[in-house]
Order: C-alpha cells, then structure tokens, then sequence
C-alpha cells in the first residue's frame, strides 16, 4: 500500500514549490528585461536616423538656411559682366553668372501708363529708347493631373458580330493606376532625391488632392522593378562580356586590424 505523505512533509514540499515558482518569476523578469535590452541596441544600431529622432539631421534640414545664410550674401542683381581698369592688366567684375539659355522665357513687359508717358518740363510725350532687362528663376511646383482613356467600341449595324474596342496602348503596369511619368517622378524621388514614399504621398495630396497610400506607391515601384529586370540582364551581361572591368578603387575600412593598411573595396579585373 502507497504510504500517504505526512503533513510535515506536505508542508515541505510547497514550501519547495512556492521558491521554485519564486525562482521562475525573477528568471523570466531577468529574460524580458535583456530582450528589451538587445532589441533597443539593435535598433540605436540599424535602425534609420531620421530627422525627427536625430538631432543634427534636424538642424540639417531645418536650419540649413540659417546656417548658410550666414556664410554668404543673397544673389546680387544681375550684371554684366564689366572690365575694370587696373595698372598692368584688366579684370573681370564679378556678378551674377547668366541663366541657361535652353531654359523656357515668360517675356513680362512692363510699361508705363498713357498718363505717365509725359515729360515732366515741357509736356512732350516720352517715346520708347530700349528696356533694362533682368532675369530671375521660376519653379512650377508638382502639377499633378488625371489622363482619362476613352476606348471606342465599333460594332456592325448589320450583324451582332462585328463588335470591336479600340485597344489601350502598351504600359509598364497594366491596369495600373500611376502613368509612366508618375512612375518616373516617384523612382526618381526616392532614390535619386531620397524622398520617402509617405512623403511623396503627401506631396500628391498636396498638389493634386489625390489620396494615395504608401502601400500602393511601394506596389508600384515592385512592379516597376520587375519590368526592367531584363534590361538589368542585359546590361550585366554587356558588363561582364567587357574585357576590362573598372571598379571603384577607393580604400574604406574593411574589417582591419590597427597596424594593417586600409584594403580596396574593388579593384580593376581583366578578362
């Protein structure tokens, strides 16, 4: 027969248990509070310094008028470029340098009033003699606009079976929502400009009054680097049928130690 345990003993094990269980509580304490620890580590070392978190990254992007505001003058009017007469040779005064000439003109004529066209001492009237002319440089921001795709369907006034539909032309994404100059505009801001997407989305309902998502943008860019996949290829492989191949030669620090010399990151390869 089982011997039943005797309430001392009883006693003895629950203590046993209780400081078991004690025991188990802090070990879990310990666990969660080093879990919290290592990931808060990770993300001070991978996650992304944004403006908002980093302090110089705002003064970056938030005083960088004043900071260099500081250092130098606004544009002085514009001047042509003049020579000034010193003892042995002549030098050129510095101005404003011209404008591209390729950029579009808006010509604004400024006059003055018929009333105005009178001469102060003999009332004769001023006739035209020439303009001053001065430039300044205009931005058109982000105009943002719908392209509506009208598809003409034909049918025959005979018969039931000559209905037709007028075919959309080809697209990088069929269906898909932003046109390939859209699409151009977003692939060129984020990794050209490094604007984010959710910048870029409220940008587009700044200008436009369109709401787009995040999501729909990423989606996008997705689709629109699956489609130049086979061009990607075929640059690679015109890359590496070359005969030389140039690399980037300049030296970074590659996991070194101290007394060795920093090794290229890329070197020139023949083939």
């Amino acid at each position: 027969m089982t011997r039943m345990p005797m309430p001392e003993e009883l006693e003895a094990l629950k203590k046993a248990l209780n400081d078991a269980l004690g025991e188990l509580r802090v070990v879990r304490t310990e666990r969660d509070l080093l879990k919290e620890q290592l990931n808060r580590f990770k993300r001070q070392l991978f996650d992304a310094k944004s403006e908002v978190s980093a302090a110089h990254q705002k003064d970056l992007f938030f005083n960088e008028a004043e900071v260099e505001g500081a250092q130098a003058q606004p544009a002085a009017a514009e001047t042509e470029d003049e020579k000034i007469e010193v003892p042995a040779h002549k030098r050129t005064k510095r101005g404003r340098k011209p404008l591209d000439p390729a950029l579009p003109r808006d010509v604004r004529r400024h006059e003055l009033p018929e009333d105005e066209r009178v001469c102060p001492h003999d009332g004769a009237a001023l006739r035209e003699i020439g303009v001053e002319v001065s430039e300044q440089v205009d931005v058109i921001p982000q105009q943002v606009r719908v392209i509506r795709h009208e598809r003409v369907k034909y049918a025959c006034p005979c018969c039931d079976g000559g209905l037709r539909l007028a075919p959309k032309p080809p697209q990088v994404i069929p269906k898909g929502l932003l046109s390939e100059a859209a699409l151009a505009w977003v692939i060129t801001s984020k990794y050209l400009d490094g604007l984010p997407l959710y910048r870029q989305a409220a940008l587009l309902g700044r200008f436009g009054g369109t709401e787009l998502s995040r999501n729909t943008l990423a989606a996008s860019v997705v689709r629109v680097g699956q489609a130049t996949q086979p061009v990607i290829n075929l640059l690679r492989d015109a890359l590496l049928d070359s005969f030389i191949v140039h690399g980037d030669e300049t030296e970074v620090q590659v996991l070194r130690n101290r007394d060795e010399k920093p090794r290229p990151r890329a070197t020139c390869g023949c083939r």
